[in-house]
């Protein structure tokens, strides 16, 4: 077992100790009441992003019941109004005609209610017959237990939908029954409509050490009935937090509505799971007879399995998008420096670009890629192509704005893969041979790849890149985004983060996708198919100061075919 397992697997028994002991365990999010309702008296700009959603101040994390309706895109998320921690947690609102220009409403969900006086969490959004949305969203209640509730727009023709009820007529809609684990019981799913008359949702829950998504029915979406057996379930993976589940077509880019099954589909279920404060993701069969979801024997539960982002990015929520038939992913993005670090600056959190998700064509994994009205945001752009990158050398790329640019280069490998390093079958762990062979390691194909938010002597930098091994089927690729020469400043949290990229090389060539925004590092590799979100706080590659080079660190002369740069421009943020 690598170290990551231990740590993770040490800190779910400490968890479930915690539990036995009659203490109770709330979401992972680390307490600080003196920091709760310290209101910022100055947010500092300089490592605020400009084209990655945020609230002008506070803290901000999960990102909840986006939804397109009328017209509009409406986005929540659980928001601290009083400070830069988690705590007073409500669901703030904003709305945007493109998912990149946003304004800020007011919140729409506080905690007022029996059901849910001690905390609004995570839930989703499901717009049902009639064109009436609805929220269904966890309390915790008078006695600490988590509880599903719902909530409906004050008036459905107000194009902004401001102001929510909760209605006490039913609500909780759904409370943890003898069997579940009334701490561990939150985040209900967008719902689904089945062939036999009954809506449907899961909740995230576990019991002991299992997994668990609840699957709960019925008839009105007021009068729910858990069924017999779960959804899915798997041992050893702790508890499933904002679990999600949406069909996939077989062909294509575009998105189906979440209640679609047919033949030429598959599904995705995907859970942020709590021990680990990662997204992983199965794709497999939905058995709509018996209600059951089986993972392909592609993909496999748990940390070992596929993820959508190997970076900071956690409790991802999707909507299908019904104005241009595109299924949207959204993730929160955490920050990488300490508490007092947030409280000073007076911001905390992030969301990732909003992402579009489709199934590849193997069948075996999803590809992500920004929404194109991000394109938008395009400035002034520099293109070079046909250049070699010999072993040590580093390249400029000038003439952009490069703390917030939008690259995109594709990278020929040599003719000969010949000299690529022999791939040892015990490195399982991408995270932990990223950090064993960074970018100053040399190699024979790769690393290779971009510097990105560097300085102007390489005193600060974050590389992305990639390297290439051999091994006996095929070779294998190794993504990185690795933090740790990415700032001077001390207190920070610097990992390698890491995937493998499925990928066949036939064609010699590796495409590298960077949204660079000041303080995130956002990356798709081989068109989506491997994708890492860095957060890094320099404070010499800052503003004007910070430049972005592409180079190659491996004995084999990598030649650029292509590289596209934009510098971005600042949208409206809220």
């Amino acid at each position: 077992m690598d170290i990551s397992k231990f740590l993770s697997v040490l800190f779910l028994l400490c968890s479930l100790c915690l539990e036995c002991n009659n203490v109770v365990v709330k979401a992972s999010h680390k307490v600080y009441p003196e920091f709760q309702s310290l209101s910022a008296v100055e947010v500092k700009q300089i490592h605020r992003t400009r084209f990655h959603f945020q609230p002008p101040k506070h803290w901000m994390n999960d990102p909840n019941g986006p939804m397109y309706f009328n017209g509009l895109y409406h986005f929540f998320y659980q928001y601290n109004p009083k400070g830069a921690v988690w705590g007073n947690i409500v669901w703030a609102h904003s709305v945007s005609k493109d998912l990149i220009n946003w304004e800020a409403l007011e919140p729409i969900i506080y905690p007022t209610k029996p059901f849910d006086k001690n905390g609004c969490w995570s839930g989703s959004a499901t717009i049902l017959p009639g064109n009436k949305p609805i929220i269904l969203y966890t309390g915790i209640d008078t006695q600490n237990q988590q509880v599903q509730n719902y909530a409906i727009p004050k008036n459905y023709s107000d194009p902004y939908l401001r102001e929510w009820v909760k209605p006490n007529k039913n609500n909780p809609i759904m409370v943890a029954d003898e069997i579940v684990n009334g701490s561990a019981f939150r985040d209900p799913t967008t719902a689904w409509f089945g062939k036999d008359g009954h809506w449907r949702i899961l909740v995230g829950s576990r019991r002991k050490n299992r997994g668990i998504a609840h699957l709960y029915k019925s008839k009105d979406f007021v009068n729910w009935v858990k069924a017999k057996h779960p959804l899915h379930s798997k041992a050893k993976t702790g508890m499933w937090e904002c679990p999600d589940f949406y069909p996939v077509s077989l062909s294509g880019k575009n998105g189906l509505d979440t209640s679609l099954v047919g033949p030429n589909l598959k599904h995705v279920f995907k859970v942020s799971l709590d021990v680990t404060r990662s997204d992983y993701y199965t794709v497999g069969k939905y058995h709509t007879q018996i209600d059951r979801y089986v993972p392909d024997n592609t993909s496999v539960d748990g940390w070992d399995g596929l993820r959508y982002d190997y970076g900071n990015f956690y409790a991802s929520k999707s909507f299908f998008d019904a104005g241009k038939k595109r299924r949207i992913l959204w993730g929160w993005a955490n920050e990488s420096d300490s508490t007092k670090n947030d409280v000073e600056k007076g911001w905390a959190g992030i969301q990732a670009i909003p992402r579009i998700v489709w199934l590849d064509s193997s069948g075996k994994q999803v590809l992500q890629w920004s929404v194109e009205e991000l394109e938008t945001l395009r400035g002034n752009k520099v293109h070079i192509n046909n250049q070699q990158v010999k072993k040590g050398e580093h390249v400029e790329i000038k003439g952009i704005t490069a703390a917030q640019v939008d690259v995109e280069v594709t990278f020929l490998l040599p003719k000969s893969l010949d000299n690529a390093e022999e791939f040892d079958a015990s490195w399982v762990n991408a995270r932990d041979l990223c950090g064993l062979k960074g970018s100053k390691v040399q190699g024979g194909v790769g690393p290779f790849g971009l510097l990105t938010l560097a300085s102007s002597h390489l005193e600060e930098y974050t590389p992305v890149f990639f390297r290439v091994f051999k091994a006996p089927k095929k070779h294998v690729v190794l993504m990185c985004s690795d933090a740790r020469s990415s700032s001077l400043m001390d207190g920070l949290y610097k990992p390698s983060f890491a995937g493998f990229v499925d990928v066949d090389l036939t064609d010699r060539k590796l495409s590298l996708r960077s949204l660079i925004d000041h303080s995130v590092v956002e990356s798709f590799g081989a068109g989506g198919k491997t994708c890492i979100l860095s957060r890094v706080y320099p404070t010499l590659a800052v503003y004007n100061d910070a430049h972005l080079y592409a180079f190659n660190n491996g004995t084999e002369s990598i030649t650029i075919e292509n590289v596209n740069a934009w510098s971005m421009n600042s949208p409206r943020m809220n």
